[in-house]
C-alpha cells in the first residue's frame, strides 16, 4: 500500500515522503499512529504543505534536543551479566535496561523505541544509536561484562574471551606423529562443537 507520512519515521522517511509499505504495517501501526495517511489524489495535494509544517516543526525540536544529543554522544554504560565461557549471556541486556540507564544518565526520559538496537546477548563493546529526532541520532557505548569482574573505563579493554577454536599451545601438535595429528585436530574441532552446541541450547 502507498502511504503519505504525516510525521518522520526513522528509517521510513520524513513527512511528506509517499512510501509504499507492507499493508499490515501500514494498516496496524503508521495509520493508527497518525505517522501516515493514504497517499490518495485529494492527500497528495497537501504535500507541500504537510512538508513545511514538519520543517518548522522539526528545526524546533532539533534545537531543543541538540543539547540532549551532545549528551549522549560520550555515554558509556556497563551492565554486568552471567555469560558462558564463550561470551554468550545467559538472558540478554534489553532497549527497556539500556533506555532507563541512559534516562538516568541525562535527566530526560528516553523511551525504549528510541534505542536502536536489538537486545545485546553477548559479552563486550556494542555501539547503540538513539533516535532522538531523524537528524539527531546520537551514538553511545554499551558494554556487557561478566558479572563478578570489575567493570571496565571508558577507553578500557575487555579481557579477552576464550575462544571455542581456540588452538593447543605452540609445540604442543608438534610432538605428535604426522600421521595422527589430523585425525587429533578434527577430533578436538567436534569436542569443542558440540560444547558450543550444548551452550546455545
Amino acid at each position: 500500500m502507498k502511504v503519505l507520512l504525516l510525521k518522520d519515521v526513522f528509517k521510513l522517511g520524513r513527512a511528506g515522503d509517499v512510501k509504499r509499505v507492507a499493508t499490515g504495517y501500514g494498516r496496524n501501526f503508521l495509520l493508527p499512529q497518525g505517522l501516515a495517511i493514504l497517499a490518495t489524489p485529494g492527500a497528495l495535494k497537501q504535500v507541500e504543505k504537510i512538508r513545511a509544517q514538519a520543517d518548522s516543526q522539526r528545526e524546533v525540536l532539533n534545537e531543543e534536543l541538540s543539547g540532549v544529543a551532545e549528551k549522549l554522544a560520550g555515554v558509556f554504560l556497563t551492565f554486568p551479566a552471567r555469560a558462558s565461557e564463550t561470551g554468550k549471556l545467559y538472558g540478554s541486556v534489553t532497549t527497556q535496561m539500556i533506555s532507563e540507564e541512559l534516562s538516568s544518565k541525562v535527566g530526560l526520559e528516553i523511551h525504549r523505541r528510541q534505542v536502536d538496537s536489538q537486545p545485546l546477548r553477548t559479552l563486550g563493546e556494542h555501539k547503540v544509536l538513539v533516535r532522538l529526532t531523524v537528524d539527531l541520532v546520537p551514538e553511545v557505548t554499551v558494554v556487557v561484562y561478566r558479572e563478578g569482574e570489575t567493570p571496565p573505563l571508558p577507553g578500557e579493554a575487555l579481557p579477552a574471551e576464550p575462544s571455542p577454536e581456540a588452538q593447543p599451545e605452540d609445540g604442543a601438535e608438534d610432538e605428535l606423529p604426522a600421521e595422527l595429528e589430523a585425525d587429533t585436530t578434527d577430533e578436538t574441532d567436534q569436542v569443542e562443537n558440540d560444547e558450543e552446541e550444548v551452550e546455545i541450547e
